[in-house]
């Protein structure tokens, strides 16, 4: 137990550099408690004391306004910044060295006794601020939930989904967001300058691509029309494309 509370203490000086000191971790993070309780609450469920593991996680989430179910997994050095809101559920399984912070959901989406309801995070992820993982689904090993998206479905190892619902963004940003973190030592909220929502990358994907095809259009009409070629009569005027307007409404 002294050995977890120490690799505990230690992780928080790694991850947050708001940590200054070991007495200040073990005083003032809610997120170190909030374990401590789960780590009580835990065997008195699996021994069938299933009120007294209740009540224990209850004081804990009176003390912390982190609340962890009982029954939950969690593993070693996982690391609850803030924590204020955080919410794991019965059948939830979070795994070693991973990252939650505040606000932050690990439910389930239906109500069968007895079943996995809870999602399950592999070693190394990062969910961050206000993110919904909601689901009997997996979450790859290193894998980064952005700040505020709702996950339904599986993330691959190593991926990062952003967005409502969540997306697996592409690999150049990916790729971005784990040199980032490789130099900084750590991806904090899960989150990297650039990484903008899939979709709207498509958007503006789409927006310039018409825009092109317009331009295009027009030379050969210009060709045509310096070669004496009528060009074809349109049934209505169009209506010009106005790319940066609608780039902006996509932002």
């Amino acid at each position: 137990m002294l050995k977890r509370i120490r690799e505990d203490i230690a992780v928080v000086r790694e991850r947050d550099p708001a940590a200054r000191s070991t007495l200040e971790v073990l005083l003032c993070y809610p997120g170190i408690h909030a374990i401590l309780f789960h780590r009580l609450a835990n065997p008195l469920w699996r021994m069938g004391l299933t009120t007294a593991a209740r009540f224990v996680s209850h004081i804990a989430r009176v003390l912390t306004g982190i609340e962890i179910h009982p029954a939950a997994s969690i593993g070693h050095r996982v690391f609850i910044d803030h924590g204020f809101g955080v919410v794991i559920g019965e059948t939830a399984e979070v795994g070693n060295d991973c990252t939650i912070y505040q606000g932050v959901t690990l439910g389930g989406v239906s109500l069968g006794r007895g079943t996995k309801r809870h999602p399950t995070l592999e070693a190394g992820v990062v969910v961050g601020a206000g993110a919904k993982v909601l689901g009997s689904f997996t979450v790859g090993a290193g894998a980064r939930i952005g700040s505020n998206s709702v996950v339904t479905k599986t993330v691959p190892p190593g991926a990062t989904a952003v967005g409502i619902p969540a997306r697996i963004i592409s690999d150049d940003v990916d790729q971005r967001r784990e040199a980032d973190a490789n130099r900084m030592g750590f991806s904090a909220y899960a989150i990297t300058q650039g990484a903008d929502d899939p979709l709207s990358v498509a958007l503006h994907q789409l927006i310039d691509h018409v825009a092109e095809q317009d331009k295009r259009i027009d030379q050969l009409l210009e060709s045509l029309e310096r070669l004496g070629v009528a060009p074809p009569e349109q049934s209505c005027e169009a209506v010009p494309l106005d790319a940066g307007r609608l780039s902006r409404l996509v932002d």
